[in-house]
């Protein structure tokens, strides 16, 4: 960042150097040129045909400097046919002249026809009154005086840019590590984090770093939740496993004649625990996907299918926004919507019906079916783990609580109501909108 900005101000003031120079240096020479062409055209003002048709000056210049041989200053007054009328300054030195070239206006040009000696000419072609000669006017001055005054100019320009570029580049500097310092800030709160003296960053920062701050904070505490849920998950999953182990493990040092039953019995109560808590370890894992998006409509098309097959007495109706898009996996999404009904098809009177809908930033998904209904006591109960209210069909008793797990993992819920339309259930699944 400082080396692009000593870059670009070195630059700029460059550009903004050269052009003010050009600018400075062209109006120091107009006011030099100015000075030559007053001369001139005082000259052409006094100068007359003298009886021998000679150029006369009825006032001489003013400018004592014509008199003094070698001052820098001269005048020429040359015609064809004529002996040049030169200034006592040019001494025994004369201007060159171009017979051919006639100059109406004043042409200026710089020369240096006397060795040692820079000269600006300024010349100018003249028909005086009584003469039919065409007289050639020339003023010269010595660039010397007009040289010093662009090298001082320059001079100054350099020094006052150099300064000035040089206390841009320090600003700056001073500004790049000033606005720089607060992420310096966090990473020593960064430091200490992984060091344990802390678990979030504390420490007061500007308003530009504070939403860089408050993300990391809320990443870290995602972080710490998941890593909690995944140690209750390990817990749960242990406790879960113990019971039907500890019950092979008696059954196994007693020699229980219904061992395999046994074992069969305990293992099947294991594999569902196991699905169950797996279920669930997919879902933690893939929430924190930021590009998570499942559509819905195609979902439930799909486990639509799969559980007409199962169930083709069974009539499966869908209805409500077909564009409809959750935040979840899609592998979540038709794992809930498989078990909802699934569970509709299997307990229902042969009706069930889907409907999509949109509230809010939330997407509504109700599965209704035309079944005998739960009480109102159960429908809180029955989701928890292994509770099944009919025994009579097969089952785990853990589909209503895998739904309900990965909905709030995904910060959704599920409720159950009852069905105004076709008197059974009603399952009231709640998912945050992509």
């Amino acid at each position: 960042m400082i080396g692009i900005a000593a870059l670009w101000i070195s630059l700029l003031l460059l550009g903004g150097g050269l052009a003010l120079d050009r600018v400075l240096s062209d109006a120091i020479t107009r006011n030099f040129d100015d000075g030559m062409n007053y001369v001139l055209t005082a000259m052409i003002a006094s100068a007359e045909i003298g009886p021998d048709g000679e150029v006369l000056f009825n006032r001489e210049p003013a400018d004592q400097r014509f008199l003094e041989p070698n001052s820098g200053i001269y005048y020429q007054i040359s015609g064809k046919g004529h002996e040049d009328w030169r200034s006592r300054s040019l001494w025994d030195r004369a201007l060159k002249v171009n017979p051919e070239h006639h100059d109406d206006a004043p042409h200026i040009y710089d020369s240096n026809q006397f060795p040692g000696e820079d000269l600006r000419v300024m010349e100018r072609s003249i028909i005086l009154p009584g003469s039919n000669t065409r007289w050639m006017f020339m003023v010269a001055q010595a660039r010397e005086g007009l040289d010093a005054q662009i090298k001082t100019l320059r001079s100054t320009l350099f020094e006052s840019f150099a300064l000035l570029a040089l206390g841009l580049i320090v600003l700056a500097t001073l500004q790049t590590i000033y606005g720089l310092r607060p992420l310096r800030k966090v990473r020593h709160e960064i430091v200490r984090m992984r060091a344990g003296e802390k678990n979030r960053v504390t420490e007061p920062m500007p308003a530009e770093v504070l939403p860089m701050v408050e993300e990391l904070n809320a990443l870290l505490a995602h972080n710490e939740r998941q890593a909690e849920e995944a140690r209750t998950h390990a817990g749960n999953l242990a406790h879960a496993l113990k019971t039907p182990l500890t019950v092979i493990m008696n059954a196994a040092t007693a020699q229980s004649p219904d061992l395999g039953d046994t074992v069969i019995r305990e293992a099947t109560t294991m594999r569902r625990q196991v699905d169950h808590h797996l279920a669930r370890a997919r879902a933690v894992g893939r929430r924190g996907a930021a590009h998570s998006r499942a559509e819905v409509w195609a979902s439930l098309d799909a486990v639509e299918r799969a559980v007409q097959r199962l169930y083709p007495e069974v009539r499966i109706d869908m209805d409500g926004d077909k564009e409809a898009a959750v935040r979840v996996e899609r592998q979540d999404l038709d794992e809930m919507l498989g078990n909802l009904i699934e569970n509709a098809a299997k307990y229902g009177g042969g009706s069930v019906f889907a409907t999509v809908g949109r509230k809010g930033s939330m997407v509504e998904i109700l599965v209704e079916d035309d079944g005998t209904g739960i009480p109102q006591a159960d429908r809180t109960r029955i989701f928890d783990r292994g509770v099944r209210l009919d025994s009579g069909k097969p089952g785990t008793g853990l589909g209503l609580a895998i739904v309900r797990d990965v909905a709030e993992i995904y910060g959704g819920s599920v409720a159950l109501e009852e069905s105004e339309d076709l008197g059974g259930v009603l399952v009231r699944l709640r998912l945050p909108a992509a």
